[in-house]
């Protein structure tokens, strides 16, 4: 069983200089696709308003969110493994390629970095505007939400352990931030219309604390925790062999 594999790490192992440093790459990489993401989506809702979202920017969006994804990853893999998401990070840890302690200096590092970027576009990009925050669509329920976000973070974490993680992937991971980006924005065309396709606790924190706006905001943690705990467990468990090191500081 996966979940055998999940190690809490040394006691020391917050502090030490490279995990601090991991977690300072966390920071930067969650700051830039935060504030890329969202502010891909205030600058949507500057040139239209008002009215529902087009096809052209539902695109808009999703590239915006993909791309910018595919660069953090790419940027920080080498340091600390490109997560840029919190659900990522929990996965990672269910799986046993990370240790619980880094995984928490990561979270801190994401959290804190989606504060800064939802706080720079509020405050200094749009004027103090509103920076807009997940939230469910009229007639999206919190219980389809959350299924949602399961569906959407699983199969991202999945195609991670597949392309970035599994010690069988060859050279099939020198694509693997092209494959995260594009599930990404894949996963944007079906989400963004019912929950906004988070599948990252913290681009949805980030906003929600700078507006103060907590309304189903549990949905965008249960569903993506749920989601990347159960893709780590799959993967591990069935596709990758039980020789595989555990607890690694990277994927």
């Amino acid at each position: 069983m996966a979940i055998s594999k999940v190690a809490v790490g040394r006691s020391s192992e917050a502090t030490a200089p490279d995990a601090i440093k991991a977690g300072f790459a966390e920071f930067i990489a969650t700051f830039l696709f935060v504030f890329i993401g969202v502010g891909s989506v205030s600058a949507y809702n500057k040139i239209f308003p008002a009215g529902d979202i087009t096809p052209a920017g539902l695109v808009g969006i999703a590239l915006a969110h993909g791309l910018a994804i595919a660069i953090t990853v790419a940027a920080t893999a080498n340091i600390s493994g490109g997560h840029v998401n919190p659900a990522v990070t929990f996965g990672l840890i269910v799986g046993g390629q990370i240790t619980v302690l880094r995984g928490l200096v990561y979270w801190i590092g994401q959290l804190l970095g989606a504060v800064l970027a939802a706080a720079v576009l509020k405050y200094v990009i749009v004027s103090g505007e509103p920076v807009p925050p997940h939230a469910l669509s009229a007639g999206v329920s919190a219980l389809s939400g959350v299924v949602l976000e399961i569906v959407l973070t699983f199969s991202l974490v999945f195609v991670i352990y597949a392309t970035a993680v599994d010690p069988k992937k060859g050279s099939i991971g020198i694509i693997a931030p092209l494959a995260i980006g594009f599930t990404v924005l894949a996963n944007h065309f079906i989400g963004v219309p019912y929950t906004g396709a988070s599948m990252n606790p913290a681009r949805s924190f980030g906003p929600a604390l700078i507006n103060w706006s907590w309304e189903n905001h549990w949905v965008y943690w249960v569903g993506p925790l749920v989601g990347a705990a159960i893709a780590g467990l799959v993967y591990d468990g069935v596709f990758i062999s039980n020789e595989t090191p555990v607890a690694t500081d990277e994927y």
